[in-house]
Formats: structure tokens, C-alpha cells, sequence
């Protein structure tokens, strides 16, 4: 036995079956290390100002604590919690002292849940639980350094999937389909207005007619509506602070809207859904679309919709549409607002983003015809250019000719 006085004084003990590596180890007795090379890594931890004692604190355990300092997180956020603690329950991983993790067990982790079929966005969010606990576990003087400080595309690089934006011929495919379709023409105008604001999708199926301003041709995002698990309606401020703003509407977003208003049941205005302590006001209600039950359509309703049109387009043409999601649809926007010259500051702006490399990075994406386009484009401009200069020269010439016969 060892006896030792951890960093918040609290008295501790070590035990081992042996003294030393050249013990022999007591039958029916489990392996462990000698008692003379824990009073070292006791001695080594307690010198570096890490308490020895909380290192044995499981991974699951800590992860718990680190998730109880977290209070008024939205229920996506609480289900992402919920979805990493079934992982490190099932795992090895989650029995682990964190004192014990080093980096290549963090990796190795990861790896295995990416090697077992787990989508690179879930393979994210764990990392993304998992990296803030253990940084409370630094800052606690428990663990020497974070195993999970490493860049993931180190471990990941041959699994990311870009996003991509659809074509202008993709799009208008598929806005025609849902026009001429007898089912899907009900959602054409609503999944049009995605193509042409950008909006996210709980953004867009938050919008109540308080929102809107159809004299100035405007559209005032400042919340988001949300259904948990459990079915419940609520109203939540929008992601950042730069999501609340004001969308000015092109005329072909101003005259979907318009179809949208003419169309719009009203009987179930009195609908009210709550927000939170966080949200701008305290009632909501007056959203644009309700299903069938008299309840307004949130993300889920948007997406089945999009995918049952995908799925019976191609059913009948030969020519494919890709997966097409309302986030597909924000993508879409941003890149062709680049495409025809929007500046990326008011890109940034209309897509709510607190950064630009965001709106640059991840939201716009350019191909071959796009390039092809911009590249007439400006030769169009250059050819303008050169036109106007010779007109300019011939007309200095006459000039001249003039000044010399006179």
C-alpha cells in the first residue's frame, strides 16, 4: 500500500499484490503494475499539478459530469448528448480512466465507430462532446494535455462527402416536376421559396405572417421552430446572433410568396406555439403551412416531401435527379447569388452566417459550367470594354480630321 495526499489534500492509497517488477505475481491474483512504479506515475502526476486521484475517473462518468454544467441547450443538442453517453455505455472506451486515454486511443476510437458504419456528421458530434469534456478535464488538473486536440481529417480524410449545390438544369427539373405533378404541386411553391431565399429550414417553417412585409417586398428572420422527440412545438432564437436579419425578397420570391399567402388556410391561426426564455416573444402563431392535422410543418415534413418527389421522379425518367434536402436548397442559393456577382459580404449577411470562410467555404460550390459562364461573362464585359474604347478613338479621330481641315 501506498499512502499519499492528493492536491486538494485529500488523503489517498495505492495497493498492488507486488513491490516490484521482480515479484512473482500471486497465483489467482489479477496482473497489475508493482506498487514502486505507481508511486512514480503518483509522484510524476502530482509534480505536474494533476490530481491522481480524479484521473480514475471513468470517460462515461466524466462526460456525465461535463453534459450536468450544461443548462439551456436546445433538445437537438440534449439528443446528441443522449446519442454519445449509449456509445461510451456499449464501448470499452467509455470504461476507460481518462488519466489512461492518450491520443492514439482517442483516434483509434473514432476510427472504430467511422470502420462500423457511423456517418462522418455523428462521428463529428461525438468528437465534439467528447473534445470540451476532456478540455474541463485539463483545466481540472485531472489529465497533462487533451487526447482529443488533433484535426479530424487526419483520421478522416478519405470519409468527408462534400455538400453540393444543384445545377441550374437540376433545379429547374425538379421545380417543374413538383409544378406538373398532381400530388407534389402543393409543395412547389413553398420548396421554391428555399431556392430563392436561402433560408434555413426551421427558419423557413417558423415564418408567421408577423414576419412578413409585403409592401416593402421583406421578410424579418429572428426564430427558428423546432419539434423534439416527444412531438412538442417550440420556438427558438436562431443558431448566432448574425441569423437575425432582414431578407430583402427577388421578385420571384416575392410573387411565390404571394401564391403561398393567397393559398394559406387560416382556420388553424389560433395554433399557438411557445418559445423559449431565449426566443424574441413569448407566442407564435400564423405559420405559413400546417399538415393535415392542423399542426405547422417543421424540417421532417420537408424533407419526406422532397424525397418521396425524388423518389417518384426517378421512378419515371431515365435522367436521375440526385438526394435533393431543404439544406441542398440553401447550398443551391448561395452558390448561384456568387454566380451572377452578389458580393460575399451580403452573401454572408442573407445566409446568417457569423463567418465568411462559412458562406465561402462550405456553402458555395463551383463547377465546370458555372466557370464556364463566369469566363463569358467577363469576355463579354472585356469585349464591351474594347468596343467602347475604339468608339471613343474614332470619335477622337473625327475630331481631329475636323480640327485639321478647318
Amino acid at each position: 500500500m501506498f499512502k499519499y495526499k492528493d492536491l486538494d489534500g485529500k488523503t489517498c492509497y495505492a495497493y498492488s499484490w507486488r513491490l516490484t517488477k521482480n515479484d512473482p505475481l500471486r497465483k489467482g491474483k489479477p496482473r497489475d503494475i508493482p506498487l514502486r512504479e505507481k508511486e512514480r506515475l503518483i509522484q510524476e502526476d502530482l509534480l505536474r499539478g494533476i490530481s491522481h486521484s480524479g484521473g480514475n475517473t471513468t470517460v462515461l462518468a466524466y462526460v456525465e459530469k461535463y453534459i450536468e454544467t450544461k443548462s439551456g441547450v436546445r433538445d437537438t443538442t440534449k439528443a446528441n448528448y443522449k446519442t454519445v453517453l449509449n456509445i461510451l455505455k456499449k464501448k470499452p472506451f467509455g470504461r476507460m480512466k481518462i488519466k489512461d486515454v492518450r491520443q492514439s486511443d482517442a483516434r483509434l476510437f473514432l476510427v472504430a465507430l467511422s470502420n462500423e458504419g457511423k456517418g462522418i456528421s455523428s462521428i463529428y458530434n461525438v468528437r465534439g462532446v467528447l473534445r470540451p469534456a476532456f478540455r474541463m478535464a485539463y483545466d481540472d488538473q485531472l489529465i497533462s494535455r487533451n487526447p482529443f486536440d488533433f484535426m479530424m481529417k487526419t483520421i478522416m480524410q478519405t470519409k468527408y462527402v462534400k455538400r453540393n449545390a444543384l445545377s441550374k438544369d437540376q433545379t429547374h427539373r425538379f421545380l417543374n416536376f413538383l409544378k406538373s405533378d398532381k400530388h407534389f404541386s402543393e409543395y412547389h411553391d413553398g420548396i421554391q421559396f428555399l431556392f430563392e431565399t436561402g433560408l434555413r429550414i426551421s427558419e423557413f417553417a417558423g415564418l408567421t405572417l408577423d414576419d412578413i412585409d409585403m409592401e416593402n417586398k421583406k421578410i424579418r428572420i429572428d426564430h427558428e421552430l423546432m419539434r423534439n422527440s416527444n412531438m412538442e412545438y417550440y420556438v427558438d432564437k436562431p443558431k448566432t446572433d448574425a441569423g437575425i436579419r432582414t431578407i430583402p425578397l427577388s421578385s420571384t420570391a416575392y410573387q411565390t410568396l404571394q401564391r403561398i399567402l393567397e393559398k394559406r388556410p387560416d382556420k388553424y391561426d389560433n395554433f399557438v406555439v411557445y418559445g423559449r426564455p431565449e426566443a424574441p416573444k413569448k407566442e407564435y402563431s400564423r405559420f405559413l403551412f400546417y399538415d393535415k392535422n392542423g399542426l405547422p410543418r417543421v424540417a421532417l415534413h420537408w424533407e419526406h416531401y422532397m424525397s418521396q418527389a425524388i423518389a417518384k421522379h426517378n421512378k419515371i425518367y431515365k435522367k436521375e435527379l440526385p438526394k435533393i434536402t431543404p439544406h441542398m436548397c440553401r447550398h443551391t442559393y448561395a452558390t448561384n447569388r456568387v454566380a451572377v456577382g452578389m458580393s460575399p459580404k451580403t452573401l454572408q449577411y442573407l445566409m446568417g452566417h457569423e463567418s465568411i470562410e462559412t458562406t465561402m467555404q462550405y456553402y458555395v460550390h463551383w463547377n465546370d459550367q458555372l466557370a464556364e459562364e463566369e469566363v463569358k461573362k467577363i469576355d463579354g464585359l472585356q469585349q464591351a470594354d474594347s468596343e467602347d474604347e475604339d468608339e471613343e478613338l474614332y470619335t477622337e479621330d473625327v475630331d481631329l480630321k475636323n480640327e485639321v481641315e478647318e
